[in-house]
C-alpha cells in the first residue's frame, strides 16, 4: 500500500503541504519589526506560535462540529491569545442557530461570569472600515447573560439553554447566523472557585461521525489560516484598528482620549484601557490611578498581546490583591526585578510589552498617571507609606498565586 492507492491521497497531501507552508509563513512573522531583536522576545514569539499550534486543530476539527459541541478552553497558563487577561478563564463552543443546546453545571464563586452568543463574522466590523480580527475572533455578540442574572439552586447548580423557544431567565436566544458560545470567568481572590460546565445538543442520541477526508482537508485549511492570521494580526491589528485606544508610538502612557469600540465593549460588560511600554534595564514604571469601587483587573502582556507567565510570576492585579496607598491611590510598579514593593508587576526581562486594564460591568473610563524613573530612585518617587514586602512575604504571595491558578484550571 502506498501513496495514490486511496482516491483521497492527492487532496489530503496537497492540503497538508499547504498547511505546512502556512505554518512556515507564520514562523517568519516572529522576526517582524514590532518584535525586538532580543533573545527573550524571539523565543517568546515562537512560544506564542507553538502554543497556538497546539490548539489549532482543537478549534478547526475536534470541537468544530456544532451537532456535537464541546467547551474548549482556548486560553490557559500554557496557551495565550487575543490580549487574554491573566485573571480570566476563556472558553468557547461552536454552535449553530438551528439547534438547541443545554449547559449544565455549577456556578462557582468567580466574581464575574458571562455567557455570550456570537453571531456571524463579517469581513469588516460594523460601522467601521476595520477588517475583522483573525478567526476565531471578529464575530458579533448577539445575546448576553451575566452571572448575576443566572438562576441557580442552593448549591450553585443550574441549567442554561441556548436557542429554541424561550425558557425563562436561564435562556439565551440564537439566530440563523449564531456560530459560537463564548464564556468568560473573571476572578478577584485566589480562593474563588471556577464554574464547572458542560454542554450538549438537546436530542443528541447518535455518536459523532468519524471525520472524512473532506472534513480533514477543511480543518487543515482553517488551522493554517488561523496560525498565519494570529501571527500577522498581533500586534498590528490593535495598533491600526483600535480607534486610538492602543498607541504604540507614545509609550509608557495610556492614550488620553481612547475611542475604541465603545459599543462592543458595552455589550461585553467592560471598559478597557491599554498602554504600550518600553523600559531600559535600569528603569521602572509607576502606574497610578485613584482607587475605586467595582471590579477591575490589570495584566502585563508581551509584544503579541499574550499574557505573561501568570502561573509563576506577579504579572496581574485585581482589587483584593492590591495595596492602596494612604492617599487613596493605587500604584503598580513595573520593573525587570523585584524591588521590594507589594504591587510589583514583573516584566519577565522583556524590553517591551503591553499592559491592559479592564473595568468590568462598568463603562467608566479610569484616569491613569504614569512615570518612568530610574530604579535607584523608585523609593523616592513613591509615598513613604507604599507597602513593601520582604523576600519571605513575596514567596508566600507567589505561592498563593500558584495555588489559586492551579485551582482555576484544575492543574
Amino acid at each position: 500500500m502506498a501513496f495514490g492507492d486511496c482516491r483521497d491521497d492527492d487532496a489530503l497531501r496537497a492540503a497538508w503541504r499547504v498547511f505546512c507552508e502556512r505554518l512556515q509563513q507564520a514562523g517568519d512573522q516572529v522576526f517582524k519589526d514590532y518584535n525586538p531583536p532580543a533573545p527573550l522576545h524571539r523565543a517568546d514569539a515562537f512560544r506564542f506560535l507553538t502554543q497556538n499550534l497546539g490548539q489549532a486543530f482543537d478549534l478547526a476539527l475536534e470541537t468544530k462540529d456544532t451537532r456535537f459541541p464541546v467547551l474548549h478552553a482556548f486560553c490557559t497558563p500554557f496557551c495565550k491569545l487575543g490580549s487574554d487577561s491573566a485573571d480570566f478563564i476563556y472558553q468557547q463552543a461552536w454552535i449553530d442557530g438551528a439547534s438547541v443546546y443545554k449547559i449544565a453545571g455549577n456556578r462557582g464563586t468567580a466574581r464575574f461570569l458571562n455567557f455570550t452568543v456570537q453571531g456571524p463574522r463579517p469581513e469588516k466590523q460594523p460601522g467601521t472600515d476595520w477588517p475583522s480580527l483573525h478567526e476565531p475572533f471578529g464575530d458579533i455578540p448577539e445575546a448576553n447573560l451575566f452571572g448575576q442574572q443566572l438562576e441557580t439552586g442552593w448549591d450553585g447548580s443550574f441549567e442554561l439553554y441556548l436557542g429554541g423557544p424561550g425558557r425563562g431567565p436561564n435562556w439565551l436566544p440564537t439566530t440563523p447566523g449564531s456560530r459560537k458560545l463564548f464564556l468568560r470567568q473573571g476572578f478577584d481572590r485566589w480562593t474563588e472557585l471556577p464554574a464547572r460546565l458542560r454542554i450538549e445538543r438537546v436530542g443528541m442520541a447518535e455518536p459523532r461521525p468519524i471525520p472524512t477526508p473532506e472534513v480533514i482537508v477543511d480543518a487543515m485549511d482553517w488551522a493554517g489560516q488561523f496560525l498565519t492570521g494570529l501571527m500577522k494580526d498581533w500586534p498590528e491589528h490593535p495598533y491600526q484598528y483600535s480607534g486610538g485606544s492602543v498607541d504604540p508610538v507614545n509609550v509608557n502612557r495610556f492614550p488620553a482620549e481612547p475611542k475604541g469600540d465603545a459599543a462592543a465593549d458595552k455589550r461585553r460588560g467592560r471598559a478597557v484601557a491599554n498602554m504600550c511600554w518600553q523600559l531600559g534595564s535600569d528603569e521602572a514604571l509607576i502606574i497610578e490611578f485613584d482607587s475605586h469601587g467595582g471590579f477591575w483587573m490589570m495584566t502585563n502582556m508581551g509584544v503579541f498581546f499574550n499574557s505573561m507567565d501568570y502561573l509563576y510570576r506577579p504579572v496581574s492585579y485585581t482589587p483584593s490583591r492590591t495595596k492602596v496607598d494612604g492617599d487613596g491611590k493605587v500604584r503598580l510598579i513595573l520593573s525587570h526585578d523585584d524591588l521590594g514593593f507589594h504591587n510589583w508587576m514583573d516584566t519577565q526581562g522583556f524590553e517591551r510589552g503591553n499592559v491592559t486594564y479592564r473595568n468590568l460591568m462598568s463603562e467608566a473610563q479610569t484616569v491613569f498617571r504614569t512615570e518612568v524613573v530610574k530604579r535607584s530612585q523608585l523609593a523616592a518617587a513613591l509615598p513613604a507609606d507604599t507597602t513593601r514586602v520582604t523576600p519571605e512575604e513575596r514567596v508566600r504571595q507567589m505561592r498563593e498565586r500558584f495555588d489559586g491558578i492551579r485551582q482555576r484550571f484544575s492543574l
